[in-house]
């Protein structure tokens, strides 16, 4: 069970995370969690060189130690990275001190400000000391926690990928941060519609920023 569209209760009762960026500009946030891996990645890499798109990768530790120079492409590529956990943890189901622990040791890999925690699923007190541990090691930086306002639902593998692409033209709109995954799960899905939906976006005149 997932929800395409976040609904408002879910922003009002978590103010401090990034769910959406500005109505005002014609713009879309593409972000893609779970990389970077093999085949998948670079595909999304080249779809997006297609369209002048750029993105934001939330990669997994683990995964960059594996395939560093798939890692090191899409930073070539300029396009940003955030953090998604060493090993894809999931905060409900995990001690406070071995998140925020494992989420710091992917902070040596990816050096970035940004954090989604996987599955949207992370406490407020995992949050809170997550931010804490960040700023102590960057001199007081501010970690911002990113979610989203479109899951596009690649990774449901009932999901016929026409219906993925469904999802993300029907719910997109200006300042959407819409969750892409470059992950095999979602290939299917994510190989039909990142190509098509971008389409459909550059006609209505979007462009894709990075956050």
């Amino acid at each position: 069970m997932y929800l395409v569209k976040t609904p408002f209760l879910l922003r009002w009762w978590y103010p401090a995370f990034l769910w959406r960026r500005s109505r005002k500009e014609k713009v879309i946030y593409l972000t893609f969690d779970d990389g970077p891996i093999p085949v998948v990645t670079p595909f999304v890499l080249k779809t997006l060189r297609l369209f002048n798109a750029k993105a934001t990768f939330f990669c997994i530790g683990d995964n960059i130690q594996k395939h560093p120079e798939v890692f090191a492409a899409l930073k070539r590529d300029g396009h940003h990275v955030g953090n998604h956990t060493y090993n894809h943890l999931k905060g409900w189901d995990t001690e406070d001190t071995v998140y925020v622990n494992n989420a710091m040791r992917c902070d040596t890999l990816v050096s970035s400000s940004l954090f989604r925690p996987p599955y949207g699923r992370i406490r407020k007190s995992q949050s809170r000391k997550l931010a804490a541990s960040y700023s102590d090691r960057h001199a007081g930086r501010k970690l911002e926690i990113v979610m989203w306002d479109v899951l596009s639902g690649d990774f449901d593998v009932n999901l016929l990928p026409s219906a993925c692409l469904q999802n993300v033209l029907k719910h997109t709109e200006n300042g959407s941060i819409v969750v892409f995954h470059d992950s095999l799960k979602a290939f299917d899905r994510l190989e039909y519609t990142l190509p098509r939906a971008l389409e459909v976006w550059s006609e209505k005149g979007y462009t894709f920023g990075v956050l």
